[in-house]
């Protein structure tokens, strides 16, 4: 490829990923040749800047056409648009998290913390806009390597070793398992690029080829079923999330799980929802339907289940993350017209209240040193206004009337239901109530166990701001869901666009 044609190339659209680049790389500059004593914590607002910034260009990309580049390896359509949103705004709020993370023993490593989280994001960007397997597996594997040094960052602290070298197994295993699957469709059909994999599999089809693209699909589907922690592939989640610095268990919690989907929708929706199955009739994704939607069931149940007798608040979360995988895997599974919309609603709905949560949480065990769900108790005596926000966001992720939760439940139930999935629908609604146990029970804790400590609780400046955000976001979306809906669908066409 010669200068001429790398100059011909509107770079333009790449303007928010070039913008992480450069602060991820000035910042590791900084951290370089900047003394020791100076504070590194201020990072995190040059990261934010940064972010704000790519958010910036993004909004002036929202009304533009789909932009190909670099032979499609990289097209910015309405698709890669509005989840790049998703990706920069939890980016953004994990940065803000990170600022007021103080953990107990000093952070030798703070300067490489804020960086990596840069870096994180730009992988999961990257895969956002990718339509090549090649560069949707750097992407992937950017985000994943820096996640890895992320949740072993606190070196000194037992628990984070633990949760990094579970985190490096399991990621190798999964890493693993999708490059096998992903060498299965390139012998097939000699392609890296999607819509040409799309393209030959249908031209190439045969009952000996349908069975080898089922390999395929099920080996990718297992290996990206670790990134999302859906069950039976989620046991790394809890001990991950545990022994994790706050800041990044926020951050795999929202921005890793999204980017999950984001390969997931990418991969099996430009390829295998146009690849032929039984004899023609059907495609291989609705052939395939019944064995994700077990998996989806498997994950929904486990997930609150498992989450009755969890003590350690981070551990509960880790639970609670696992069922949402499940929901999420509903819609995903249903293909319903509005499958994009539900899917885009609900991560847009979890980041918020999620993130909100995370906030308050990281506010008590920073100040009690202890992670188990009494530290909670009497929170409502010591800091009114901080339970009520904890409140907010608990009723939320249970998907109760009135917030952000329960809006996107309820798209995701009545696609399943217009699809005719009343098996899954009724599952589905089972286990929220399940759910109701244990978030209810958090809820007990604060507003009707006594305080042992008398002392109220102030959150620092960047805190706060998390906290102020996420609950007009939960609340706003709660009431006025079209607000976010209307963003979405704009002036594009996310489907359409899609398969362009």
């Amino acid at each position: 490829m010669d200068i001429e044609t790398l100059l011909s190339y509107e770079w333009g659209a790449m303007g928010p990923e070039f913008v992480i680049l450069g602060v991820a790389t000035l910042l590791s500059l900084l951290d370089l040749f900047l003394k020791p004593s100076i504070d590194r914590k201020q990072f995190a607002w040059l990261g934010l800047a940064g972010i704000i910034v790519a958010l910036g260009i993004l909004f002036t990309q929202l009304d533009q056409p789909v932009v190909q580049i670099l032979e499609n390896t990289y097209r910015l359509d309405s698709f890669a648009k509005i989840f790049k949103l998703l990706l920069l705004v939890g980016a953004g709020l994990v940065m803000l998290l990170a600022a007021g993370y103080e953990p107990k023993e000093k952070l030798e490593y703070r300067g490489e913390f804020y960086y990596l989280l840069l870096t994180a994001l730009l992988g999961a960007m990257m895969m956002a806009s990718s339509a090549d397997l090649i560069t949707l597996f750097v992407g992937l594997e950017l985000l994943t390597i820096s996640s890895y040094v992320l949740v072993g960052i606190r070196k000194r602290h037992l628990p984070t070793n633990e949760a990094a070298m579970k985190y490096v197994i399991n990621g190798g295993i999964s890493t693993a398992i999708t490059l096998f699957g992903m060498s299965y469709i390139y012998g097939l059909t000699g392609s890296t690029n999607l819509f040409v994999i799309s393209q030959q599999l249908r031209a190439l089809f045969s009952s000996d080829l349908e069975f080898i693209s089922a390999i395929a699909f099920l080996l990718v589907f297992i290996g990206l079923a670790f990134k999302l922690a859906a069950a039976p592939f989620h046991m790394w989640a809890p001990d991950v999330y545990e022994g994790s610095p706050m800041p990044v268990t926020a951050f795999l919690s929202v921005v890793s799980k999204t980017a999950g989907f984001i390969i997931v929708l990418r991969i099996f929706l430009t390829i295998f929802s146009s690849t032929p199955a039984q004899g023609g009739t059907t495609s291989l994704l609705m052939a395939m339907g019944d064995y994700i939607a077990v998996l989806a069931a498997l994950t929904m149940i486990l997930g609150n289940a498992l989450a009755l007798k969890q003590r350690n608040i981070k551990r509960l979360f880790a639970y609670s993350s696992i069922a949402h995988a499940g929901y999420l895997l509903v819609a995903f599974i249903a293909l319903s017209p509005f499958m994009l919309d539900s899917i885009w609603f609900y991560l847009g709905s979890y980041l918020l209240m999620n993130l909100g949560a995370f906030a308050i949480i990281q506010l008590i065990v920073s100040k009690t040193g202890k992670e188990d769900i009494s530290e909670f108790a009497g929170l409502y005596r010591r800091s009114p206004i901080i339970a009520i926000a904890m409140g907010i966001f608990i009723l939320s992720l249970a998907g109760i009337p009135g917030t952000a939760g329960f809006m996107a439940k309820l798209n995701i139930f009545l696609g399943a239901l217009f699809m005719e999935h009343y098996v899954l629908s009724a599952i589905m609604i089972g286990v929220t109530v399940v759910s109701y146990i244990y978030y209810f029970g958090l809820l007990g804790q604060i507003f009707f166990r006594p305080a042992s400590d008398k002392e109220p609780i102030k959150a620092a400046p960047s805190l706060l701001i998390v906290m102020v955000l996420c609950i007009v976001g939960t609340i706003a979306l709660g009431i006025f869901p079209g607000l976010a809906l209307d963003l979405y669908h704009g002036s594009t066409n996310v489907l359409t666009d899609f398969f362009q």
